[in-house]
């Protein structure tokens, strides 16, 4: 597309505004002097004859740190400026916002969950503590039972997709983790999975619950490589259904039964 006048190219990097930047020293400067979430950042970084800018661009500077949950301030006695966490929920909350007009679709999804799901079983072979196990089997005791409602079938569904977070939450690979679970994130977001899922399909609870029930005992024999081939084709399964179900959904299709998966 040709651009006309006075129009940026979004391919062009943007210039960052002096307020940005003023925010980018302040956090370069707490990384270089190895602050940790709870230390105070020294008063002198915070001033504005230090910095060279107004106290009005040195406030907003704060105000961008404070939304990106790298600091916190406190007022009061012992108050000031305060190195913050940044909570992975927080994260992933305000990743999903960059695809909220454009979502990916369910098979941008699933190219990513076919290579990583996969390594993220195989992480925690022989590596979950009897707290972590019995957190999982908690998370498939939760669809163990015929469901009863539409409701309740929509529950357990969702609690297979919490069985994956909580894999992730056990993962000691950061990036592995955080990705998968905004994989999951993602998935629990968009409108067309949320309108499969509550969908009813008996057969898919029995198949959800044979590959988990195979991943815990594997897990468990700290089998790393049989960890993979369950959870790939766990994954190659959950796509095929997903894919078929929202092609079915899609402008002008066929409203044709498609088969369960056994």
């Amino acid at each position: 597309m040709k651009l006309q006048k006075g129009d940026t190219d979004p391919k062009t990097p943007r210039r960052l505004r002096r307020t940005d930047l003023v925010a980018q020293q302040i956090r370069e400067q707490i990384v270089d002097a190895g602050l940790k979430p709870g230390d105070r950042v020294p008063n002198d970084w915070l001033s504005p004859e230090t910095v060279k800018v107004s106290r009005g661009t040195l406030r907003e500077a704060l105000k961008v740190l404070e939304y990106q949950g790298l600091i916190s301030t406190k007022s009061g006695p012992g108050g000031g400026v305060f190195v913050a966490s940044v909570e992975p929920g927080e994260a992933i909350r305000l990743l999903d916002n960059l695809f909220l007009f454009d979502p990916p679709s369910i098979a941008d999804i699933y190219t990513l969950r076919k290579q990583l799901e996969p390594e993220l079983a195989a992480s925690v072979a022989g590596h979950l503590s009897d707290a972590s196990f019995q957190a999982l089997q908690g998370c498939i005791r939760l669809y163990e039972d015929e469901p009863k409602t539409a409701e309740e079938e929509y529950a357990q569904r969702l609690a297979e997709l919490d069985f994956h977070e909580e894999l992730a939450r056990q993962c000691p690979n950061p990036i592995l983790a955080f990705t998968c679970s905004f994989l999951l994130s993602l998935l629990r977001d968009m409108t067309v999975c949320r309108q499969i899922y509550k969908e009813p399909n008996p057969a898919l609870r029995e198949t959800g619950l044979h590959y988990q029930v195979r991943l815990l005992r594997a897990m468990k024999a700290g089998d790393a490589e049989l960890c993979r081939m369950i959870m790939r084709g766990h994954m190659m399964e959950a796509e095929k259904y997903m894919m078929e179900r929202a092609a079915m959904r899609a402008p002008g299709a066929r409203a044709e039964p498609v088969a369960d998966k056994g």
